[in-house]
């Protein structure tokens, strides 16, 4: 057993160990890499120019310009109201159907359902009013409205001897335009 140990020529000692634990060969080297102090030296290019390792960004051109990041913007189909508008609106006379979305700006099935809802403003025309309720700006409403999970939907027919339908959470387009057809 002694003459196996003396015999193996690929025992190393272990690495040196830096001071967060990493090996000081390795911390040495990321940092190198990933912070290069001295302009037009990349470690990574090569005699044909940057590979594919290089942290030099190749020019791109944009097809369009990117949006601003609001989810209600003016050329949307359905509008964001206040509360007091919407209270107007399920007041007053319609011959449409109503439906009123209490959505927020940072929650991701919100914006899914908004694109969805988009699509069945283009395809209802004005055969349906598709309003927004932002719940941060409209708190008081949302809760009087018994809003508890996003987004929330309210389907409310024109005929006011029906009960408004209400929805919790994404609901498929099919389901949307179902009840739209059938039971407001």
């Amino acid at each position: 057993m002694h003459s196996a140990l003396s015999s193996s020529s690929s025992f190393h000692a272990p690495p040196r160990l830096g001071p967060s634990g990493m090996n000081v060969l390795q911390t040495h080297y990321s940092s190198s890499f990933f912070f290069n102090p001295i302009p037009n030296r990349n470690p990574i290019s090569t005699a044909n120019g940057p590979s594919l390792l290089s942290t030099q960004q190749p020019s791109r051109k944009l097809l369009c310009i990117p949006s601003s990041g609001k989810y209600v913007r003016e050329d949307y189909l359905v509008k964001k109201l206040s509360a007091k508008e919407v209270q107007d609106l399920v007041k007053g006379e319609r011959n449409v159907p109503l439906i009123i979305d209490f959505y927020a700006t940072w929650c991701g099935p919100c914006i899914l359902m908004a694109q969805e809802l988009e699509m069945l403003a283009v395809e209802y025309e004005n055969n349906v009013l598709i309003v927004k309720v932002d719940t941060d700006n409209e708190y008081e409403f949302a809760r009087d409205m018994q809003v508890r999970g996003l987004p929330t939907l309210y389907f409310i027919s024109p005929d006011p001897r029906k009960d408004a339908i209400r929805t919790e959470g994404l609901i498929p387009i099919q389901m949307m335009r179902d009840i739209i057809e059938n039971e407001i």
